[in-house]
């Protein structure tokens, strides 16, 4: 068994799949100009008695990251359904593994997602994530636009 780890330099503004199927499209854009290397996948794709969905991320941050606040905006067919925002890191007693990686340093790392509370009704959405190095979130480390498209209601 062998394992392949490759990088990809996203262009700005350039729409990536993370999957498709007969229930769910998944894709992101970069909301900001510069080039990434960035890589995100998602499994199982679909939205039909799925509790957990596996999610693997690969990532060369543009900056060191000691401080890193995300924060999610969602909208549901247009209209602005949650915001939601988090510290991952604080500079003291972090549990995740971005928080202290330097400026170039990979990230590779695999996780849960957790979708057994949220039933997806049918309609497009687009989820804003933004991470910040700073509680006043003037300093931006990356900005991700998803694209979800649930092409059928889970109930």
């Amino acid at each position: 068994m062998f394992g392949l780890l490759f990088f990809i330099l996203f262009t700005p503004g350039v729409s990536e799949f993370i999957c498709t199927s007969s229930d769910l499209e998944m894709s992101y854009t970069f909301c900001d100009s510069a080039a990434h290397t960035f890589m995100f996948n998602l499994t199982p794709c679909s939205t039909m008695n799925r509790s957990v969905w596996k999610a693997a991320l690969t990532w060369i941050p543009r900056n060191d990251i000691h401080f890193l606040k995300i924060v999610f905006n969602v909208w549901y067919d247009g209209a602005k359904a949650l915001i939601w925002k988090e510290l991952l890191c604080s500079g003291s007693d972090d549990e995740y593994s971005v928080c202290g990686m330097l400026k170039g340093e990979t990230l590779v790392s695999a996780f849960d997602i957790k979708g057994s509370r949220i039933k997806f009704p049918k309609g497009d959405y687009n989820i804003v994530v933004r991470g910040f190095s700073d509680e006043s979130e003037d300093n931006m480390l990356i900005c991700l636009n998803f694209t979800m498209i649930v092409k059928q209601d889970a109930f």
